[in-house]
């Protein structure tokens, strides 16, 4: 079971309290992009073993979305931020770093 907590009304609560809305951070292509451009955004995404930012709903609390960084092997939670943040947190990357080794968040274009 993951806990989540909602950084928009501070509620710490079950994943049944909110509602999962995919990866987070994609490029969103709107009116003149390309097929190519549209067709990746509806279906090409990531699906890592290991550290994944997702998309989040607190359904039923205050209804905002936020994302969410978690570990898709172990659905360790490492912390959530507000969904209009266009990258995760330095904060949020130097924990998850210093507990996997190695790890960088990459920027997605």
């Amino acid at each position: 079971m993951l806990i989540l907590t909602c950084p928009c009304c501070g509620v710490t609560g079950e994943e049944t309290e909110f509602h999962a809305g995919g990866e987070a951070h994609l490029t969103r292509f709107g009116p003149g992009s390309t097929d190519d451009d549209f067709e990746s955004y509806l279906f090409m995404r990531e699906n890592p073993k290991g550290v994944h930012f997702e998309r989040w709903r607190h359904v039923y609390g205050c209804g905002k979305w936020f994302h969410a960084a978690r570990c898709t092997t172990t659905l360790e939670v490492f912390g959530t931020y507000p969904a209009q943040t266009l990258a995760p947190p330095q904060e949020l990357c130097d924990a998850i770093s210093a507990k996997r080794p190695g790890w960088s968040w990459r920027a997605l274009s």
